[in-house]
């Protein structure tokens, strides 16, 4: 089955269509940039992005994902303006925000699904813990955002030694098998296979 995918960001879909394929769903990317809604609510913020997309592929079966970085004790941001602080503050503000705080987090994506069926759009979510950290390693092919350079995920009750940047290919596809485990892509894949 084909699936649309309207985004600018190429890791993005690099991750994405690596992910699906082995479901045998062929993403067809539109490389486009999205305005997105301005909300405090991610599944909120992909409703609104999902039905843009939809509109902008004449409406065929269509996924839009965003995700966030939420920091406990700075109250969950910088959230669903997890782009907008890299831009403006970019990762050193992050850090300077949680100096002396709590560095506990989570990445929060969410994938939202719309097609001819639906009357709204469906939307699959994950969230992966860990910690920031102070920044180790360098941006690699694979690493689709600059917060790669600062995030430490949980496995289990174990953080792991390395940030996402400083993995090499083989730890990074080890560590996202774990991750990852029953993400929005298996979500969404499973349920499409079950309802289309």
């Amino acid at each position: 089955m084909e699936v649309y995918f309207v985004t600018s960001n190429n890791g993005k879909v690099e991750t994405i269509s690596s992910a699906l394929e082995k479901y045998g769903i062929k993403i067809i990317h539109i490389n486009k940039n999205i305005e997105e809604k301005r909300s405090e609510n991610l599944e909120d913020v992909t409703i609104d992005k999902v039905m843009k997309a939809y509109k902008i592929t004449g409406e065929k079966p269509t996924i839009a994902i965003d995700s966030g970085l939420f920091i406990l004790s700075l109250n969950g941001f910088p959230g669903t303006f997890t782009n907008y602080a890299i831009k403006t503050i970019g990762v050193e503000g992050i850090l300077k925000l949680v100096e002396e705080k709590s560095r506990e987090c989570y990445f929060e994506q969410c994938l939202g699904y719309m097609d001819n069926q639906l009357k709204t759009p469906v939307v699959f979510s994950h969230k992966v813990y860990g910690v920031i950290s102070e920044p180790k390693g360098g941006i690699k092919e694979w690493n689709w955002s600059p917060l790669h350079l600062i995030f430490k995920p949980r496995i289990g009750e174990e953080i792991c030694e390395k940030t996402l940047a400083e993995m090499d290919f083989e730890e990074w596809e080890e560590i996202k098998s774990k991750i990852y485990e029953n993400n929005s892509y298996e979500k969404f894949a499973n349920w499409l296979k079950a309802n289309r």
